[in-house]
């Protein structure tokens, strides 16, 4: 049903600390300057990457914004980039100053640091069995060794829930399998087009928390058969330009946009 994550937004309030950090420390290139100095856009990942958390979705069209108008963007939204293995190790070397907290999942490491604004952002270090040919730092001979590594495409985000078996229950019904549970800590884990933890109000790894009203935007082959499945919405459904918006129960705002004719993407509907 959801073939695509195509927008992930967040909230800040100093649009100039929070591009410094995804610019610089990131390596992040801006689409186009600022509208009105309320928002910047940049596409983060490779295009044809397509799939689902390990695989790495991408470009996923990532946006900063000024709350001055809907959607806002989420608060303090814990979410995760992959990266290759060997990229890993340079990110964790770039990002060092920042005291990232370093976890081991078995197979995988990810580290966590925040941005100027709050937002919790884990980068995971997967083998994608493509022999870290998309991390220009790890060629011989790359004329610019400090250049930020590689990020292959967004794979988790978090979103804080009030009620835990509703908000699966929706999500669920858009397309979306539950992978994980939490034994100690209520939560749940999804697999779509890109993987979903559902939190009750807690603090996680790193102290990170759940966003709240998130925005995400999803593409879709059928819009209104999206909005249909994830029914009932607490509010109207709102036309965008490509697709359909609506608010689910926790204030979270999903975007379903069509898949241009060509496979590729639409514009971001707001």
């Amino acid at each position: 049903m959801l073939t695509d994550v195509h927008r992930l937004g967040l909230e800040v309030k100093d649009l100039d600390a929070a591009r410094a950090f995804y610019e610089d420390r990131l390596g992040f290139v801006a689409d186009a300057e600022p509208e009105s100095g309320s928002r910047v856009a940049y596409r983060v990942g490779a295009p044809g990457r397509g799939g689902s958390s390990a695989a790495g979705a991408g470009p996923t069209r990532f946006v900063l914004r000024r709350p001055t108008d809907t959607p806002r963007g989420g608060v303090h939204t814990h979410y995760a980039f992959a990266t290759t293995t060997h990229a890993y190790k340079r990110w964790w070397q770039r990002l060092a100053d920042l005291d990232p907290v370093e976890v081991s999942f078995g197979a995988t490491d990810s580290l966590y640091v925040y941005d100027p604004a709050g937002h919790c952002v884990e980068i995971g270090g997967f083998d994608h069995g493509r022999a870290d040919a998309d991390d220009p730092g790890a060629r011989t001979g790359d004329p610019d060794p400090d250049a930020a590594p590689a990020l292959s495409g967004l794979f988790e985000v978090v979103l804080e829930v009030t009620d835990l078996p509703a908000a699966e229950a929706r999500y669920r019904r858009l397309g979306f399998e539950v992978v994980d549970r939490g034994a100690k800590r209520r939560r749940v884990r999804l697999s779509g087009p890109v993987d979903l933890e559902l939190w009750e109000p807690q603090l996680g790894i790193a102290d990170a928390r759940g966003g709240l009203h998130v925005d995400l935007a999803f593409i879709t082959d059928d819009p209104a058969t999206a909005v249909e499945a994830g029914a009932p919405w607490p509010g109207d459904v709102e036309s965008v330009s490509g697709g359909r918006r609506v608010v689910d129960g926790d204030g979270h705002v999903l975007t379903f946009l069509r898949a241009g004719d060509d496979g590729g993407r639409v514009g971001d509907g707001g």
